[in-house]
Order: structure tokens, then C-alpha cells, then sequence
């Protein structure tokens, strides 16, 4: 903590005398394009500025002892953009690896890449690979980074891969249930979302998570991502805690 240092002290002791401290945050980083746009730069610097804000997010995460956090950094829809925007975030996914690799694991955190390697560039695969395996013995976050990821597919790769273990017999259909279900997604380990974040003002989940934020909690923010601070994240957390959560139940 740097600018606003007191202030920012004060929100997080709020959120950790507020209790109930969400175990697993996901966040749908939207507007790094909106961001450069405004100030006339290139998509792309748009995208390399909300990089910081992705060091903001697991830092404040960490100070408020979240245990997990999923971010939405490239969807499959993603591929349909120009070729050179493609490009210039596969580069910026190297050039993450290799600035936050070392400080991540030092404080302690395990990174996991979920989504569809298949068609990462040879440099963006051997950056997720790298930083996986340099983190892979960290355990005081886990920071899931969603890829080439797209909800719909990895659900449909679940249902294939408990098609498959039915064929083979080792389970009966009729035994499946939602743990099993859940252990086939990508983000098996982690618990499902106790609060979703979404900048930029878009009301929609954009593919994201759809089977594990079926009781999330949501947080709409009007901030692009660029601008996202440890600021708004504690605020964001602090609305989630004056939420009742339900699970559908009817309370009095």
C-alpha cells in the first residue's frame, strides 16, 4: 500500500472486522480496451495497464487472507479478434510470466492456468507451464488464470470425461452427483465463487464460471479494469458482507 496508504489501512479493517471474508473471489476484468480508447493509445496498452491492476487484485486479496481468485483474462471468444491484438496479448502474458513469476511464488502463491491450451502461441504455452511449475508448491492463494477459456466448453468437457469413466465402468450414471461433476471442471480444488466482480458497468457473466456462480454473489463496478484498485476491491468486499446469502432458503 503506497497512495492513500491510511485510508486504504482503515477499508481493510473493516472488511476483516466485517467477517465472513470471501474464500474465493472471481473476477470478469473488463474494459482494457474502453480504457486506451479514451485516451486514444492502442488496444493493447490498454491491456498491458491492466496488468497492474492484476498485481493490485492478489495483493489486496492476500492482505485480506482470500484463499482463492479466479480471473477472466482471455476468453475463447477472444480468438475472433484481430490477429494483432491476439498477438500483442500473447506477448503480454510472457512478459507477466516473466515480471511476477519470482514475486508471486516468494509470497506464496500457486498459479493454475485453466482454459484450452491447444491454440496458445509456443512462447504464451512455455510461459504457463514456467509459471506454474515455479509456484507449483505455493498454498497461500491460489490464483487461477482463465485462458483461451470459455464456461460452456468446460462444461462440456466434463460431461465427456465422466461419459468416458462411465463407457470404461468405473462409475454408474446414476451415481453421478454434483461433487463428482464439480472434481471434472477446471477449477477442481478450488471452492465455487463466494463473490463475482465484474468491471466496466456490463451486466452479464460473458461465459464465465457458469456452473460454479450459481450462489455467487455479484458485484457490478462502473471502473475499467485499468483503473481497478485495492481500493475497489475492499469496497467491493464490503458490500458483499452486508449481503444475506440465501442458497435459496426463505428467511424471516
Amino acid at each position: 500500500m503506497t497512495e492513500g496508504a491510511p485510508e486504504l489501512e482503515q477499508l481493510l479493517e473493516r472488511v476483516v472486522a466485517g467477517g465472513h471474508v470471501p474464500k474465493h473471489i472471481a473476477i470478469i476484468m473488463d474494459g482494457n480496451g474502453r480504457w486506451a480508447g479514451e485516451r486514444g493509445l492502442p488496444r493493447f496498452m490498454g491491456h498491458r495497464e491492466g496488468m497492474k491492476s492484476v498485481r493490485r487484485a492478489v495483493t489486496g486479496c492476500l492482505e485480506m487472507d482470500v484463499q482463492h481468485v479466479t480471473l477472466y483474462a482471455f476468453s475463447k471468444e477472444n480468438w475472433s479478434r484481430p490477429p494483432d491484438e491476439i498477438a500483442a496479448l500473447m506477448r503480454l502474458l510472457s512478459e507477466y510470466v516473466d515480471r511476477e513469476r519470482k514475486a508471486l511464488a516468494e509470497k506464496g502463491v500457486r498459479v493454475r492456468v485453466i482454459g484450452d491450451r491447444a491454440r496458445l502461441s509456443p512462447a504464451a504455452l512455455q510461459a504457463v507451464e514456467s509459471i506454474e511449475g515455479a509456484t507449483a508448491g505455493e498454498d497461500t492463494l491460489v490464483l487461477n488464470l482463465a485462458i483461451s477459456y470459455g464456461s460452456r466448453d468446460e462444461i462440456l468437457s466434463a460431461a465427456r470425461s465422466l461419459a468416458r469413466r462411465c463407457v470404461a465402468g468405473e462409475i454408474d450414471p446414476d451415481d453421478i452427483d454434483e461433487a463428482d461433476f464439480a472434481s471434472a471442471l477446471y477449477t477442481t480444488g478450488s471452492p465455487d465463487p463466494d463473490l463475482l466482480i465484474r468491471t466496466s458497468g456490463e451486466m452479464r457473466v460473458s461465459n464465465f464460471l457458469l456452473w460454479q456462480i450459481a450462489y455467487s454473489e455479484i458485484h457490478v463496478t462502473e471502473c475499467l479494469w485499468p483503473d481497478f484498485s485495492e481500493r475497489d476491491l475492499y469496497e467491493a468486499v464490503l458490500d458483499y458482507q452486508r449481503r444475506e446469502r440465501r442458497f435459496g432458503r426463505v428467511t424471516r
